[in-house]
């Protein structure tokens, strides 16, 4: 067979590249709709303050539970088409929340979406291993863009220019959200709908988590570290600020937060192939989280608004830097497996801790403690790189 044409293979690259960034962005533009249209939903189906802290945490809940379920799915029917159904269940879910006669309805509705997003997320490292063997730091870093994208469009663009385009509907505004994410699920249908190879000549594959493994307790330490400190920030930053007299900055530093993001994600795109896959910027942002949350609890005033931003391009760096992982350490059968435990890990974090800094914060009346939980996972980030092999992983990584 002749070797692929250079414009042939570019023009593959292109298009999987493309693929994946869309896929990125798929996990996260339903989940953001929901908090800017919160005071309607709360409004129209009289929600109590508990059940919409429980409308906005369900999906991370079940990103967390339906994490392995998803690697179940993978073994048995392959990635594509676990992306593929991810993509449905997300898009017909989030409409359907738009539809949601009352408050039971939109629970399910919402759980449904969490589920979707949960099958996609281990099946997309394993996509990466697949389509890209030789670029999974640069295929890893292109669907982080995306899923970052995904976060700020929603959040930003909903409250000026969705709802007022559609008479101020919040209903509305969560189907208008589940479009772009039903149009991707047409653009991943080829891929789910390919042959596959005959059931005899594939081996067996695996999808319980080797728990013993150090290294999957790593990957989930950073992760849960990464996600929990994202998670306290934006659950206790609005009422530390009230509570040292500074509520004026509340819109700058949730603003700072999530928009430094965006530039972790460009700067990884660029040196991709120099940071992914080592321990140095692991740990080294480890460091720098550690001391942005102590200066930012010590320094009040404007400088929360920098110490926030500086925490959230901290999150995304390693975020971006923990997803390429499974795909770099585990054999091409295992990433599902190893993606889906440590999401399981990493999200459950997500939502214990924070409930540890808000009983902190009750017990002691001390707002700084708030911020102490995640403190400690921070710890991890320097810590966890040291039970990785990613010398090894650094000295082969693909590009």
């Amino acid at each position: 067979m002749s070797p692929e044409p250079p414009e042939e293979s570019l023009r593959s690259l292109a298009t999987s590249l493309a693929l994946l960034w869309l896929y990125g962005a798929s996990l996260r533009l339903t989940v953001l709709a929901v908090p800017p249209v919160i005071p309607g939903i709360h409004e129209s189906l009289s929600l109590t303050q508990a059940a919409v802290g429980a409308l906005t945490t369900l999906p991370v809940l079940m990103f967390s539970l339906m994490a392995l379920p998803g690697a179940v799915l993978i073994a048995r029917f392959g990635a594509a088409r676990v992306l593929a159904l991810g993509l449905a269940l997300a898009a017909f879910a989030s409409a359907a929340r738009g539809l949601a006669p009352g408050t039971a309805t939109l629970f399910a509705a919402t759980f449904l979406m969490g589920m979707g997003i949960a099958f996609m997320q281990p099946a997309l490292p394993t996509i990466v291993r697949t389509r890209l063997p030789a670029r999974i730091a640069l295929g890893t870093t292109v669907y982080s863009n995306g899923l970052l994208v995904g976060e700020a469009l929603p959040a930003s663009l909903t409250l000026p220019f969705v709802l007022p385009a559609l008479d101020g509907s919040w209903r509305a505004s969560l189907v208008a959200w589940s479009v772009p994410v039903a149009l991707v699920f047409l653009a991943a249908l080829p891929a789910a709908l390919a042959r596959r190879a005959p059931a005899h000549a594939r081996e067996p594959v695996r999808w319980w988590p080797d728990w013993r493994s150090p290294q999957v307790w790593a990957l989930g330490i950073v992760s849960g570290a990464t996600s929990a400190l994202y998670y306290c920030l934006n659950a206790f930053l609005p009422d530390f600020l009230r509570h040292t007299g500074r509520g004026d900055l509340i819109g700058a530093s949730l603003s700072a937060l999530n928009w430094a993001q965006i530039p972790a994600s460009f700067l990884l795109l660029a040196f991709s192939s120099r940071l992914v896959g080592r321990p140095m910027p692991i740990v080294a942002m480890g460091g720098v989280a550690l001391a942005a949350l102590a200066a930012l609890v010590a320094m009040p005033g404007a400088w929360v608004v920098v110490w926030s931003g500086v925490i959230g391009f901290v999150t995304a760096f390693v975020l971006i830097l923990t997803l390429a992982l499974p795909a770099l350490l585990a054999e091409p059968s295992d990433v599902h497996r190893v993606s889906a435990a440590m999401f399981a890990i990493g999200y459950l974090c997500a939502l214990v801790v924070p409930v540890f800094g808000g009983a902190l914060w009750d017990l002691t009346g001390v707002a700084a403690l708030a911020f102490l939980p995640a403190a400690a996972m921070a710890v991890g980030l320097v810590v966890a790189p040291s039970w990785l092999s990613l010398r090894r992983a650094g000295a082969s990584r693909p590009g």
